[in-house]
């Protein structure tokens, strides 16, 4: 349920809408799936203290009583139907990280490859949030961090609308948790484009540069250097160093002039050197 509405929420510029979510029957286990989802609810619940708007919020949120969600910087933001039939504004507030801090959560996100990677492919590393914990960065919202507000007339924090827009909002953070990036000031785009402009390129050679020739050296200049031969049985030391120095002096000019045939001219020439 949770990613079909991620799947088909729309970018509006700083802010994401997200269509209201049907009517669903109760299902066993936790509302949240995900341990970043269960920790949004965490928060809530520990910022209560009633439980019977909480009771109800999900019953809201599974009867399908909450319209449109709009997700922005901070703020958090729909209509819910109240059981009157009445239309009541409620949002959710969340204190936005500072510049300070974004830098700072940037730094661990880059600090490992996977942590980016877990990030665009819907998790939320544990090593991760611990990192930015310990930096001073609250990534998850903790008691007290999550502000309602509603026009409805029940004083109870949350009220069971602001109840039930924290419980499917748990829905949208378990699908994507640039959801709860953006609750905290930067949403996907920005934060990718952040990481890009802080790390530097670097260049990757492509397979074929990698497993490829090595271009051509440069022949050496000027004469070769004399050769000698250890003196062996049958063999005239003089003789064999005089045509190996006019050997390498030839291969020396082939290279010079046909590199492209010069191997081959320089093997057949070494085949004949040692047959004399």
């Amino acid at each position: 349920m949770s990613g079909a509405c991620g799947a088909n929420h729309q970018a509006q510029g700083e802010a994401l809408g997200f269509p209201a979510f049907p009517a669903s029957k109760r299902r066993p286990g936790r509302f949240a799936r995900t341990w970043w989802g269960q920790a949004w609810l965490q928060a809530m619940t520990d910022t209560s203290l009633d439980p019977e708007p909480l009771k109800r919020g999900r019953r809201f949120a599974y009867a399908g009583r909450v319209g449109p969600i709009t997700v922005s910087p901070g703020r958090l933001a729909a209509q819910v139907y109240g059981s009157d039939g009445e239309i009541h504004d409620t949002a959710v507030l969340v204190d936005r990280l500072s510049e300070r801090q974004w830098r700072r959560f940037l730094d661990e996100v880059a600090a490992k490859a996977g942590h980016l990677a877990a990030l665009l492919d819907g998790d939320v590393p544990r090593e991760l949030v611990a990192a930015a914990t310990d930096v001073d960065v609250p990534l998850l919202p903790g008691i007290g961090d999550l502000q309602p507000e509603c026009d409805c007339p029940d004083y109870s924090l949350p009220c069971v609308h602001a109840a039930a827009l924290c419980f499917q909002a748990a829905w949208l953070i378990d699908a994507d948790p640039f959801v709860l990036l953006l609750l905290r000031g930067r949403g996907r785009r920005e934060v990718t484009g952040d990481l890009r402009a802080s790390t530097p390129a670097t260049p990757v050679s492509s397979p074929a540069e990698a497993t490829g020739p090595p271009p051509p050296r440069e022949p050496p200049s000027g004469p070769a250097p004399p050769l000698t031969v250890p003196p062996a049985p049958g063999v005239d030391p003089e003789a064999l160093a005089a045509a190996a120095e006019r050997a390498a002096e030839r291969a020396r000019d082939l290279l010079l002039r046909d590199r492209s045939g010069a191997e081959s001219k320089i093997t057949a020439m070494l085949g004949r050197l040692l047959r004399e």
